[in-house]
């Protein structure tokens, strides 16, 4: 899943610049061919520990909820990763972490079908009849299972090979989905707590999503506004 560049320094990239040592330094380190493996087992480390839990009967009263639960609180906090990679990059400098937007984008997709899985499993018994006739009667499983649906096109599509099939106009307008998905995730997450009348982490969440997504749109709206006042800038460029 991506929101825009092609790659790290492709389209979409601003020039590093001589901005600070830390900047380099930064995208030095992000440069490294250990950052992406470090990345791949710190993602999986949610996992383990869940994993580890339920071997131990560690997971609370209700592991089932407990699994459930976390697996999909670990695919918000990826999909809120993913998303604020761009706003980082231009913030920060450090344009090098583009190049960890896909990994970041197919964890969000790996932890949403964990979450999937817990429910059809510890939920519904993998009783396939039973979880089609479920979903559309509970809206919060309606539009997580809409959330996840969108996702999956964004991870078919997430390699080289897809961006040179589909062309990178068409490849960046399907992934602006992506924005949906994050809709469509947060609203399941608020319908899915509404029941307990529990809405704190969901404003943490609705709040970061609202940070993300408002960015985006003040940055797409403020373009044109600059390119039509070029004398707004100041004359030392």
């Amino acid at each position: 899943m991506s929101d825009g560049s092609l790659n790290a320094f492709g389209r979409g990239a601003l020039p590093l610049g001589p901005r600070s040592p830390r900047v380099a330094a930064g995208n030095r380190w992000l440069m490294h061919r250990a950052a992406k493996p470090l990345l791949f087992v710190a993602a999986l480390l949610p996992l383990a520990w869940l994993v580890w839990g339920a071997y131990a009967d560690a997971l609370g009263a209700n592991p089932a909820e407990t699994l459930i639960r976390s697996t999909g609180d670990w695919t918000l906090r990826f999909l809120c990763l993913t998303l604020a990679v761009t706003p980082l990059r231009q913030w920060t400098g450090w344009h090098a972490l583009a190049r960890l937007r896909r990994l970041l984008g197919l964890f969000t997709f790996f932890y949403g079908v964990l979450h999937f899985l817990c429910f059809a499993w510890l939920d519904m018994g993998l009783d396939l009849q039973a979880i089609v006739r479920d979903i559309p009667k509970r809206p919060f499983i309606l539009v997580g299972s809409a959330a996840l649906l969108l996702m999956l096109p964004l991870a078919a599509t997430s390699f080289n090979a897809a961006i040179r099939w589909l062309g990178s106009r068409r490849w960046q307008a399907l992934h602006r989905a992506v924005y949906a998905t994050a809709l469509l995730a947060i609203l399941h997450f608020f319908w899915m707590r509404a029941g307990k009348n529990d809405f704190a982490e969901v404003a943490v969440y609705a709040a970061v999503l609202a940070l993300l997504l408002g960015w985006r749109l003040w940055r797409r709206f403020a373009k044109p506004a600059q390119r039509m006042n070029p004398g707004s800038h100041s004359a030392s460029g």
